[in-house]
């Protein structure tokens, strides 16, 4: 029965999702969807960890399922860090939702079907798979930021993620259409044997890798395709900002190392020259700069975290660029760097989160302003997390950014370059980081200014200790998160 743990986990979020529509009627309190939501996540997340550390095999499961489903170490370490982290973001929502009496039993099904969303885009080994998890993950996710129905500026941010979204969901499509007709398969490991005997129509593979690259770069908010991201971060309610920032991001990236690493990893398609890992390392590049740049002029803080998460893509988007050069060791970095990445995140939005109250949320600088003296252990998530988004040490944002750049310069040449280009952005986006922990640990707020009374929630303390815990535990000793990142890499380069 052990090989049956290989897609335990997406019967039990989707079990879950479908029972919730039940719990909803019947559920006294709107807090216990929280909890219930959160154990099936978690519990997914475990088994997917038990599955990875054990070597489940794949030979008993049926064909048809193996055919559509990615059942490897890749698929379970993507479902560890997306139903890991979207069961800390059920908790964030189980403490917020109830604070600002917004309570809905729909959240968590939305939450839930969205984590689905992201297991099933980790795993898709086809691209008629692929697209049925993009959608399911974005639907869930449009829903979720217009939560606030009554909101604006909630009810923008969803208008402008859902038709920017749609417009990258069609890039992807009719890429996906094009290298269908350029090789006559829909499986990724048919599309990339087709292409590595030559047998596939050149003329039509090279615009369906633009495509394809310019769809993803959409979900993962890549520049110039982040047009979104500061606007749906900042509109959003924090625990949907939170799951826009780790699960999204997360589920995107694994399929754009299946995508471009796996199917479209033979030298025809993967050189600098012409292939997609020029136009990549482009992207990641200017990603890291705008990101990087871009939030050093931001009053919200929100907003300050979201082009931080694009600064943050953009390292993940260099060592995937590095790795037909440099090989295993670069597809590596970029899968440490996921958990590395969501830990960080989860702790400096839920730190902001903790941080506003019933009608009063910590949005901007000043809010911040001496709750690290009023408050000073429920500032410290904030300040953990915003400082292992800058990449100091010996947080999981420093070990990870470490590993991504030690990959890439060692490809030399340009890599080396744009590896200087991104540690020279990173010193000037640090300005933003350090800023706010200057607000929070020395400045006083303006005299007469509202002042935020952090909320009291169970729910999201644990939600902060997990990701603390993590950011610490990945930064002082990573070597078990390397090898469980190595272990999903090595079936891309023959291990």
């Amino acid at each position: 029965m052990m090989h049956w743990l290989l897609v335990a986990p997406l019967l039990l979020v989707a079990g879950a999702g479908l029972a919730m529509l039940l719990l909803d009627a019947f559920a006294k309190e709107r807090a216990e969807l929280a909890f219930v939501a959160s154990v099936a996540l978690f519990a997914a997340a475990m088994l997917s960890g038990v599955a990875l550390t054990h070597g489940a095999s794949s030979a008993d499961l049926p064909a048809v399922v193996r055919a559509y489903l990615g059942v490897d170490a890749l698929s379970l370490f993507s479902d560890v860090v997306v139903a890991g982290g979207a069961g800390m973001v059920s908790l964030l929502a189980g403490g917020y939702l109830r604070e600002h009496e917004r309570e809905r039993g729909e959240f968590y099904l939305l939450l839930l079907f969205g984590a689905l969303g992201g297991m099933i885009l980790g795993r898709g080994i086809d691209l008629l798979t692929i697209f049925i998890g993009l959608e399911t993950l974005s639907l869930g996710t449009y829903a979720m930021i217009a939560f606030r129905r009554t909101n604006a500026r909630a009810v923008e941010a969803a208008m402008k993620y859902f038709l920017l979204g749609s417009f990258g969901a069609a890039l992807f499509l009719f890429g996906a259409a094009l290298l269908y007709g350029a090789t006559g398969h829909t499986d990724l490991a048919g599309i990339s044997a087709t292409i590595r005997g030559g047998e596939a129509n050149l003329g039509l593979v090279a615009p369906a890798l633009v495509l394809l690259v310019s769809g993803l770069a959409f979900k993962v908010g890549a520049a110039p395709f982040h047009m979104w991201t500061p606007d749906a971060y900042e509109g959003a309610m924090t625990p949907v900002t939170t799951f826009m920032a780790v699960i999204v991001k997360s589920a995107a990236f694994v399929l754009v190392a299946r995508v471009l690493v796996g199917a479209l990893g033979s030298e025809v398609t993967a050189t600098f020259a012409t292939g997609w890992p020029g136009l990549v390392a482009a992207l990641a590049t200017l990603t890291i700069v705008v990101g990087s740049v871009a939030t050093v002029v931001q009053t919200s803080v929100k907003r300050m975290l979201a082009y931080s998460s694009m600064a943050n893509a953009g390292f993940i988007l260099l060592a995937l660029a590095a790795s037909p050069r440099v090989g295993q060791s670069a597809l590596t970095a970029a899968l440490f760097y996921l958990p590395a990445y969501a830990a960080s995140s989860i702790a400096a939005l839920g730190g902001l989160l903790m941080l506003g109250s019933r009608g009063l949320e910590a949005a901007s600088y000043e809010d911040l302003a001496g709750v690290g003296r009023r408050h000073p252990w429920l500032a410290l998530p904030l300040a953990l997390g915003v400082l292992s988004l800058m990449g100091f040490p010996p947080t999981a944002g420093f070990v990870g950014k470490w590993f991504v750049l030690g990959a890439v310069i060692r490809g030399g040449g340009v890599l080396l370059v744009l590896a200087i280009i991104a540690i020279l952005a990173t010193l000037v986006g640090a300005y933003a980081y350090l800023r706010v922990l200057v607000y929070l640990y020395a400045k006083e707020p303006a005299e007469g200014a509202p002042v935020a009374v952090p909320m009291r929630s169970g729910y999201v303390v644990s939600a902060l200790i997990l990701a603390s815990y993590f950011v610490f535990r990945i930064g002082l000793a990573p070597t078990a998160y390397l090898r469980l990142a190595r272990a999903a890499a090595a079936p891309f380069f023959g291990g």
